[in-house]
C-alpha cells in the first residue's frame, strides 16, 4: 500500500517549545479609534469621548492606588475602621476603573493601563512614599475625589451634548454617584465632634 504523504507548511512547524521574547508593531496606536461598531456615534465623537474617558481613567486608577496606600499605612486610634473603609472603597474603585476602561475599548479606543502612563496623565497630586497622619490621608483622598467629581460632571455634560448616552449614563450613574458617596463617608471622619463628653453650651455675657 502506498504511503500517504502529508504536506505541511515549513513555517507552521508545531513544537512544544514556547516562542519567547516576541515583539511586533502595535496593532492600534494610543489616541485613535479603529472599529466602527453600529453605535450611531461618528469618529470625532468617539475620539473626544475616549480622550476624556482616559483622563478620568487615569485619575480613577490613581485614587484606587491611593486608597490601597492609605489602607496599608493608616495608624492611630481609628486604625481598624479606616483600615476596613479604605479597602472597601478600593474594591469599589477597582470596579469603576474596569467599567471606564471597557467603555473606552467599546468606543474603539485604547485605554491607559500601565502605572507610568497613568502617572504622566493624572491630575491628582502624588503623595510621598512614607506614612502620613490620618487627617492628611483623608484630605488627600477628598482632594482626589473632588478632581474626579469635577471631571465627571464636565464629561457627562459633554457626552450628553454629543449624543453619547452610554458614556453619560456610565459617568453619572456609576462614577459620579459612587465618588460622591465615598467622599461623604470620608468627610464625616474629619468632623471635630466630641467622642465621650458633649460640650456644654457657653453662656453669652449679657443674656437674660
Amino acid at each position: 500500500m502506498a504511503r500517504k504523504e502529508t504536506r505541511t507548511n515549513p513555517g507552521s512547524h508545531i513544537s512544544a517549545q514556547p516562542r519567547l521574547h516576541q515583539r511586533a508593531r502595535e496593532i492600534q496606536p494610543y489616541g485613535t479609534v479603529n472599529h466602527a461598531l453600529p453605535l450611531e456615534l461618528e469618529e470625532p465623537v468617539r475620539l473626544q469621548m475616549t480622550e476624556q474617558l482616559n483622563q478620568l481613567l487615569a485619575d480613577a486608577m490613581t485614587l484606587r492606588d491611593l486608597y490601597k496606600k492609605c489602607h496599608w499605612q493608616v495608624a492611630g486610634p481609628t486604625f481598624y475602621q479606616l483600615h476596613l473603609l479604605f479597602d472597601k472603597h478600593y474594591d469599589e474603585q477597582v470596579e469603576l476603573v474596569d467599567s471606564i476602561a471597557e467603555r473606552i475599548q467599546l468606543l474603539g479606543g485604547v485605554s491607559l493601563a500601565m502605572a507610568a502612563d497613568v502617572a504622566e496623565t493624572t491630575q491628582i497630586e502624588r503623595p510621598p512614599r512614607g506614612r502620613e497622619e490620618v487627617p492628611v490621608q483623608l484630605s488627600r483622598l477628598l482632594d482626589a475625589h473632588q478632581i474626579i467629581i469635577r471631571t465627571s460632571r464636565m464629561l457627562a455634560r459633554r457626552a450628553s451634548e454629543l449624543g453619547d448616552d452610554g458614556t453619560n449614563d456610565l459617568v453619572v450613574s456609576e462614577v459620579l454617584r459612587r465618588n460622591e458617596l465615598e467622599m461623604w463617608f470620608l468627610s464625616e471622619h474629619l468632623v471635630n465632634a466630641p467622642l465621650v463628653t458633649a460640650q456644654e453650651p457657653t453662656t453669652t455675657v449679657g443674656a437674660a
